[in-house]
């Protein structure tokens, strides 16, 4: 895998943590063990942007009020939906 930042093919597959706006805007919670790409030769750690997608679109289709502020990633996309897909997405 090539490293979105400086091209580079020595990365390795990770995880992070990371603190994410609810769509609501009214909370912040702590996301941790997300899966990301880490970069050896620039030392980036960074989630993919298909990732980063389809966090924020779980979000928008989830019950957020009961979310407690600190979360693992998959019991996160384990929540389930209420709403089939986001509509505000084109």
């Amino acid at each position: 895998m090539q490293c979105e930042w400086c091209q580079s093919n020595d990365t390795t597959q990770t995880t992070k943590e990371a603190y994410w706006e609810l769509p609501d805007g009214l909370k912040a919670i702590q996301i941790h063990n997300i899966p990301s790409i880490h970069c050896q030769s620039c030392g980036m750690n960074y989630i993919e942007e298909a990732l980063v997608e389809e966090i924020e679109d779980h979000l928008f289709l989830i019950h957020t009020q009961d979310l407690p502020n600190s979360i693992g990633y998959d019991a996160l996309m384990s929540k389930p939906r209420t709403l089939k897909k986001n509509y505000f997405r084109m």
